[in-house]
């Protein structure tokens, strides 16, 4: 797999049009792939980060095909010269990546969710899906999840909420949760999948990463 860190470029207006709409920031994630990419097989996951600190935009892609940034939409998308901060040598930056994973590892953790439950509808249909509001229910969701994806979470708690919404004359909109934690390997041949493949709904609209580093 290959991992891509973008540092954008806030005064671009694609850049905050992007930001706004998850679905133009899907569109522009796809944009660095090849056109008729069987977005199934080649899955490509994405999660936005904002530092208060800097306040720098970084856009995190996580691809089974090595992008080309090059086709990026707008020449000013990204951040270059003395706008960046003398730790960042490269924008963007793409490093392969195989995980080497072990049973009952720790590993540190951060997801970007869309925590979701639908609601029963009747035999043989589907029901609305509705977010989950709750610190509990959010906790129950991921640990159900990490049991489906071969891990348990050792520590972990939600440590940002907000809203996400489309364009006025779009009924898109996403709860969304970032977790921050350490979790235990179970299973690495499902724990290594669900890397692949992302965790819970939305993974089209910035939802699903899962980040892992060994815990210091």
């Amino acid at each position: 797999m290959y991992l891509s860190r973008l540092i954008l470029n806030p005064r671009s207006r694609r850049v905050q049009k992007d930001v706004a709409v998850p679905k133009e920031m899907h569109r522009t994630v796809l944009s660095g792939f090849p056109d008729g990419m069987d977005k199934e097989a080649e899955r490509v996951l994405f999660r936005l980060e904002q530092s208060p600190q800097n306040r720098l935009i970084s856009l995190l892609v996580q691809s089974t095909l090595q992008p080309d940034w090059s086709r990026l939409p707008d020449e000013r998308y990204l951040l270059f010269g003395g706008d960046l901060p003398s730790a960042i040598q490269q924008n963007p930056a793409i490093k392969e990546v195989s995980y080497a994973l072990n049973q009952g590892q720790l590993l540190s953790f951060r997801l970007r969710a869309n925590p979701t439950k639908r609601l029963s509808a009747g035999k043989g249909n589907k029901g609305k899906r509705i977010g989950l509001y709750k610190i509990e229910e959010q906790q129950e969701w991921l640990v159900r999840k990490a049991e489906d994806a071969g891990f348990r979470i050792h520590s972990a708690l939600p440590v940002g909420q907000s809203f996400i919404e489309g364009r006025k004359n779009d009924d898109l909109k996403f709860f969304s949760v970032q977790f921050d934690g350490v979790l235990q390997v179970t299973k690495p041949d499902k724990f290594t999948a669900a890397i692949q493949n992302g965790i819970g709904s939305g993974k089209a609209f910035g939802f699903g990463l899962l980040s892992v580093a060994p815990v210091r």
